[in-house]
C-alpha cells in the first residue's frame, strides 16, 4: 500500500531531494511516495535519502535487467552496466545441452544470477559470497537456487566441480587508492569488501580466475566484469589460467567484460 500524497507534498519532497543533490529528484520522489506505507514512513525515507543513503537501500529494492531485486542496507547495489555481461552470459548459457549450470561468484544480492536464470529456459543456479548480509539478501532473491556463504570457491560442494557452464562474477575491482574517489553513496553505504580490489584492483579478480578452470565444464565460460583500464591485465590472468580469453565492451553502457572459455 502506498501513502497518498497531494501534489504540493510531492513537490516539497522534490525540492528537498534536489537541495540534497539528487539529480533525478522528481523520479525519486515518485518512487518514495509510492513505496511508503504511511506518512511517517515517507518522512523517514526522505530523510534517509537526503542523508546520502542509496535510493535502492531506502526503497529496499533495485531494478535490474527487468527484475525487481531486494537490496538490504549495507549490501552492494547492482549496477546498470552489468546488464552487458548478463546479455552475453544468457547467450552462452542457451548453448548448453539441457539445463545450464550457472554459478554467480561474489554474488552480492544475487541479481546477476537471477537475471541470467530468468533469461534461460532451464538453469541450475548456484551463488556464493563472503558477506553474511549479501548472502541473506541473495537467498531472498534466489529462492530456488543454492546459495553458499564463504570465501570464493571454498563453500561450494565438490559435486559442482567440472559442471559449470556459465560462471559470472563482478568481484571488487576498484584500486584501493581510488576507493576514496567513489561517490559517497558507494563508499559510505556499501561494504568495502565489495569495492576494494587491492593495489591494482585485481586481487580478488585474479583469485576468482585462478580457481575457475577446476569448476568449469569442458567448453564452459567464465565472464568477469572489469574496467576498460584493467581489461588487458584481466585477460592476461584468464589466459594464464589456461582459458581462451576475449575482451568485450559496450560503449553504450560503459561496460567491459572478459570472457574465458575452457577448451573442450
Amino acid at each position: 500500500m502506498s501513502v497518498s500524497s497531494s501534489s504540493t507534498t510531492t513537490a516539497e519532497i522534490v525540492l528537498r531531494l534536489r537541495a540534497a543533490g539528487c539529480v533525478f529528484a522528481e523520479d525519486e520522489a515518485a518512487l518514495l511516495v509510492s513505496a511508503a506505507p504511511t506518512p511517517e514512513a515517507l518522512t523517514a525515507m526522505v530523510a534517509r535519502r537526503m542523508d546520502g543513503e542509496p535510493l535502492e537501500h531506502v526503497l529496499g529494492w533495485a531494478e535490474f535487467c527487468g527484475l525487481r531485486v531486494a537490496v538490504a542496507p549495507g549490501v552492494f547495489v547492482p549496477r546498470p552496466r552489468t546488464a552487458f555481461l548478463i546479455e552475453q552470459a544468457v547467450e552462452l548459457g542457451r548453448a548448453a545441452a539441457g539445463a545450464a549450470v550457472v554459478l554467480d561468484m561474489c554474488c552480492g544480492t544475487g541479481a546477476m544470477g537471477a537475471a541470467v536464470a530468468a533469461g534461460l529456459d532451464r538453469a541450475e543456479l548456484h551463488a556464493a559470497d563472503l558477506d553474511p548480509a549479501a548472502v541473506a539478501c541473495a537467498r531472498r532473491n534466489l529462492p530456488g537456487a543454492y546459495v553458499y556463504q564463504g570465501d570464493l570457491y571454498d563453500p561450494l560442494p565438490v559435486t559442482l566441480r567440472g559442471r559449470v557452464h556459465v560462471l559470472i562474477t563482478s568481484p571488487p575491482y576498484v584500486p584501493t587508492e581510488s576507493v576514496g574517489l567513489l561517490p559517497p553513496e558507494a563508499r559510505l553505504h556499501e561494504p568495502l569488501m565489495a569495492l576494494d580490489g587491492g593495489p591494482d584492483g585485481l586481487d580478488v579478480v585474479r583469485r576468482v580466475i585462478a580457481g575457475a578452470p577446476g569448476w568449469l565444464a569442458p567448453g564452459g565460460h567464465l565472464l568477469v566484469e572489469t574496467s576498460e583500464r584493467q581489461a588487458e591485465a584481466t585477460a592476461g590472468a584468464v589466459t594464464a589460467a589456461g582459458l581462451d580469453a576475449r575482451v568485450t565492451t559496450s560503449d553504450e553502457l560503459d561496460a567491459t567484460a572478459i570472457i574465458g572459455t575452457r577448451p573442450s
